[in-house]
């Protein structure tokens, strides 16, 4: 009777083992399903994550880049007072300018542009957001602009360049301009109003204009009922704007304004990119830390009045105070009317230790050098073989 049972319960362990193996074998079963479902639900995931993001970078590339490059048609649009970023773009996408407003929006938020103006503008689909949220930052007109003309000045425009600018965009002339900037009691009132601005400019002997360099590079809007005299001041106006900030800088690294606006017309034409205006700037701190002139072809074009390729060994001997091959320190002023990114090198410069530098005459990368020697090999190089 025993042996019977021992029988009875090896079969129904052998019986037990059976089932588990079983069951074991559907839990494997089951779990080789499930990881194949969650394999498969994961590379979905990722393939709907990465189309989304694909489309999510091409919308936003989309978005940053002009609605239509050639359209140059100006659309007047109003920005009500105490619109926020969000609601601006909303406006610029509804009147047709932009190509999405959330994206400008988020692009004027992650570039700081702040502070935008209340007023009438004349905007046009192929403008870029920067440009847009530019002047939005130099407010628009209290009333309509139906009436206006928009007059661009370029970032590196002398007076005498911006003199036939406005005798071919506005109504008023050349002749007229110039005898403006170079009036005395106009340049004393303006002087009034901006007294950190334009003081340094005011005591500086032997000038040209006393207004180089102080009418800011950037879009304005000229109505028919503006006066001359209201133009030039929207351009001091607009380079008091954005040097308000800095004239405790100014003061702190022992500069005057207008040191620092002659040293950045320099760096707005010698250099392009802002990593290139930082180093030339602090090139130029070397050479007149050392006495040495700063011997830019700027200066030698705007002695001679001229606008030419090349500047010959008998161009550098002009008699000019402008001549900074001949002279040393600064010069009387500026040469031109710089950008805020070439104002921002002169104060913020790349610390180096060079003395010399040069650009590829065929592609324009600079290169430079800390001795003469080294600086003459680079000349031959990047400018007598090209």
């Amino acid at each position: 009777m025993e042996e019977i049972r021992q029988i009875d319960y090896d079969e129904y362990e052998e019986k037990l083992s059976e089932e588990s193996n079983l069951k074991r074998a559907e839990r494997r079963k089951e779990d080789r399903v499930v990881r194949k479902i969650v394999y498969v639900l994961t590379v979905a995931i990722l393939i709907i994550a990465g189309i989304s993001a694909i489309s999510g970078y091409n919308y936003v590339s989309a978005g940053l880049k002009p609605l239509d490059t050639n359209d140059e048609k100006l659309v007047q649009v109003e920005i009500p007072s105490g619109s926020s970023n969000r609601q601006i773009g909303e406006i610029l996408e509804s009147d047709d300018i932009i190509r999405d407003g959330l994206v400008f929006n988020f692009y004027t938020k992650f570039k700081n542009l702040t502070n935008f103006q209340a007023g009438y503008y004349q905007f046009s689909p192929n403008m870029t957001l920067d440009q847009i949220g530019k002047e939005l930052q130099q407010g628009g007109s209290a009333v309509p602009l139906d009436d206006a003309s928009k007059l661009t000045i370029p970032e590196g425009y002398d007076v005498d360049q911006i003199g036939t600018l406005i005798a071919k965009k506005t109504e008023f002339s050349k002749e007229d301009f110039l005898n403006l900037v170079n009036d005395e009691t106009f340049f004393n009132q303006l002087k009034e109003q901006y007294p950190d601005l334009l003081t340094d400019a005011g005591n500086a002997e032997g000038v040209r204009y006393r207004l180089e360099g102080y009418l800011f590079p950037a879009t304005y809007n000229v109505l028919k009922s503006n006066s001359l005299e209201e133009l030039v001041t929207q351009m001091v106006d607009a380079t008091s704007q954005v040097m308000a900030p800095y004239y405790s800088t100014i003061r702190e690294k022992g500069m005057t304004v207008q040191e620092v606006m002659t040293l950045a017309s320099l760096v707005e034409k010698e250099g392009v990119t802002t990593d290139d205006r930082k180093k030339i700037a602090q090139v130029f701190f070397n050479r007149i830390e050392a006495e040495m002139p700063l011997q830019s072809d700027i200066s030698i074009l705007y002695a001679l009045g001229e606008h030419k390729e090349l500047v010959t060994y008998k161009d550098t001997e002009i008699d000019s105070p402008y001549n900074l091959y001949i002279n040393t320190g600064y010069g009387p002023g500026p040469f031109d009317s710089p950008s805020q990114d070439a104002i921002m090198a002169v104060l913020e410069p790349t610390a180096n230790d060079f003395y010399y530098f040069v650009a590829d005459v065929s592609t324009g990368e600079v290169f430079y050098a800390k001795t003469y020697d080294e600086h003459m090999e680079l000349v031959e190089k990047y400018v007598n073989n090209n």
